[in-house]
């Protein structure tokens, strides 16, 4: 929408076109009257297009939305990747085309090919800088994913270092492999290549691979993952070492590894980091403080203390202790921040209680920390 003076502001900008951000389009969507779109820099999915082709999801997908138990994987109440896809662990290319079926039986309008290369605040709200032209918002959520903000361990020789989310990481590798982090990343990455007849060193000096089983996968090994570390360590071929490595470095046609208490490892091939990702603000990082751990600090609405108005959807929000990792965490807060905006707004929000019968609707989110019995 436009006029003389320019283009009329929208209620809400969702900027990035992923779970989270198709998820928090969709609850928008539910408001009486809430005018919003979504932007991406590249395709709906653009993520889960640039996967590496033999990385899959840790939670599974399944059909039970009649029952009331929604797919883990799903971004809105009525839709659900297995049923969409006919499988129960998806890979990138299939969630992507999940989101894009979503998106057009919904109608969801999305600007792809889009990028935001700034966002500051102005009287209206928010003005978001893009190629294809200013957009004027009253309030922004910020879903632009954690993938282009790869972690990768800050010692000598980091260079030489291959993150898990390229491609290059999952070719299969003959001989010694090493991995650097024995979280999630690091054991997926281990047990790939175990899979393809390699023997595996995981490195990582807070042993997480030992902690208790805990009712939060976000703390601990998801049961998936825990299944293939048993089967991988069964073969001889995996060592799990409790140390950090302080440098790396190549050798001829090796690489090796220092590690804290002095020692070295070898391996035939780039060491790779199974090191995760970083929260992924892009040009909406300096509208956002930040916690003691160094992630984005919101309040109780998931809503940026510097910038009210601006809020944060997916896996890089935090409260408290409480982590939202996964798509069946952070989308619990798709239909509350829809509500704080349409509510803020004057609009009609009714429509948002079939979020929460369906179980994606955590208003208080101390209640998502419950341990369960046994």
């Amino acid at each position: 929408m436009t006029s003389s003076t320019g283009p009329q502001p929208l209620d809400t900008l969702v900027i990035g076109a992923g779970p989270a951000g198709i998820g928090s389009a969709l609850a928008l969507d539910a408001v009486e009257g809430l005018v919003a779109g979504v932007v991406d820099r590249g395709e709906i999915g653009e993520t889960f297009h640039r996967w590496p082709r033999r990385q899959q999801f840790l939670t599974p997908s399944f059909t039970g939305n009649g029952y009331g138990a929604t797919d883990l994987n799903s971004v809105h109440p009525l839709t659900s990747p297995a049923f969409s896809l006919g499988v129960d662990y998806p890979d990138g290319a299939g969630y992507a085309k999940y989101l894009r079926s979503v998106t057009g039986h919904f109608e969801i309008p999305v600007a792809r090919g889009c990028e935001v290369t700034s966002l500051r605040q102005d009287d209206v709200g928010f003005i978001a800088t893009t190629a294809n032209g200013p957009i004027p918002a009253r309030t922004v959520i910020w879903a632009g994913g954690e993938f282009q903000s790869p972690e990768v361990p800050q010692i000598p020789g980091r260079h030489s270092l291959v993150h898990t989310g390229r491609e290059e990481a999952w070719t299969p590798r003959e001989g010694r492999v090493l991995v650097l982090g024995g979280g999630e990343s690091g054991i997926d990455i281990a047990c790939h290549h175990i899979e393809h007849g390699a023997a595996v060193t995981v490195l990582d000096a807070d042993h997480p691979w030992d902690a208790g089983q805990g009712s939060d996968p976000s703390y601990g090994l998801a049961p998936r993952s825990r299944m293939r570390l048993a089967a991988a360590r069964e073969t001889g071929r995996l060592t799990l070492a409790s140390r950090r490595a302080v440098a790396v470095a190549r050798e001829g046609r090796c690489w090796t590894v220092t590690l804290d208490d002095g020692g070295t490892l070898t391996a035939d091939s780039p060491p790779l980091a199974g090191t995760g990702f970083g929260p992924g603000l892009g040009p909406a990082a300096h509208l956002f403080d930040r916690r003691e751990d160094g992630w984005p600090l919101v309040d109780a609405d998931d809503q940026s203390t510097l910038a009210p108005g601006l809020f944060l959807s997916g896996p890089a929000l935090r409260h408290g202790a409480q982590r939202f990792c996964f798509i069946y965490k952070f989308r619990q807060r798709f239909a509350h921040v829809a509500r704080v905006i349409g509510e803020s707004l004057g609009k009609d929000c009714s429509e948002l209680e079939a979020w929460r019968s369906a179980g994606m609707l955590a208003e208080d989110v101390s209640e998502c920390g419950a341990e369960c019995a046994c």
